[in-house]
């Protein structure tokens, strides 16, 4: 048997998720939020899970990462993807890895566009995306080393290609939907929908998005996991 939670922390409209396994006691946790450190240890000892690993699906630019704190805590291990600039992880990922927990494996998907270093992890029938694919969007391409095209071809080279069944689990949503569809986001995201490669590009390039309010505390944070940083409740 296995245990799947989606928390959200509303300040920020991002996603955590975590993973269990009853079986062997073990558990992931997909893009902690620092502020919810105390819920995720919570529910960790109420559901008998040992936390063992951390992952992160990039460098976050509007919340600070819980990851450095949990590894303290818990002695998870703390993965990223290798082109973030985040030399405090564990586990430098490029995609292509099988990450395991128990007897259940997490398939690391490379996806790029959003971020250089942008990652997805897929799980059984469900992909977490982080802010490369959004229900009905995706994540801006304007810093970070963000690239249009690369995120086009993240999504339609990686992602539409899997089963049309596969949810999609995001690393925001602003409009209070939960989870989506391969076939669903392929059919119908309308910032892909119809349109070839330039005209994406021209679309991602002329959205003129102010900056997230926190990035200038939030990106050179999440580059050290949160490390030195206090919880505040």
């Amino acid at each position: 048997m296995v245990y799947f939670r989606q928390m959200l922390d509303h300040s920020s409209s991002a996603y955590s998720y975590l993973l269990g396994e009853y079986a062997s006691h073990q558990a992931v946790l997909i893009d902690p939020v620092m502020q919810h450190l105390d819920l995720y240890l919570s529910v960790l000892r109420e559901k008998n899970l040992e936390l063992v690993l951390v992952l992160e699906t990039h460098v976050h630019a509007d919340h600070v990462t819980a990851a450095d704190l949990l590894r303290k805590i818990t002695g998870a291990q703390v993965a990223i993807g290798q082109h973030c600039n985040a030399p405090c992880a564990d586990i430098q990922l490029c995609g292509g890895e099988i990450l395991t927990f128990g007897e259940e494996s997490i398939d690391v998907l490379s996806t790029p566009g959003h971020t250089t270093g942008s990652l997805s992890y897929l799980w059984q029938d469900r992909l977490f995306t982080g802010d490369a694919l959004l229900i009905g969007g995706c994540g801006r391409t304007d810093f970070q080393g963000g690239d249009a095209g690369t995120l086009y071809d993240s999504i339609t080279h990686k992602i539409w290609p899997l089963a049309d069944e596969t949810l999609i689990y995001p690393g925001h949503d602003y409009h209070q939907h939960y989870v989506s569809s391969v076939a669903q986001e392929r059919q119908g995201n309308p910032r892909f929908l119809g349109k070839s490669r330039d005209e994406f590009i021209v679309l991602m390039n002329n959205l003129d998005l102010p900056a997230p309010r926190l990035i200038h505390q939030a990106v050179p944070a999440n580059r050290q996991c949160g490390k030195g940083l206090q919880h505040a409740a």
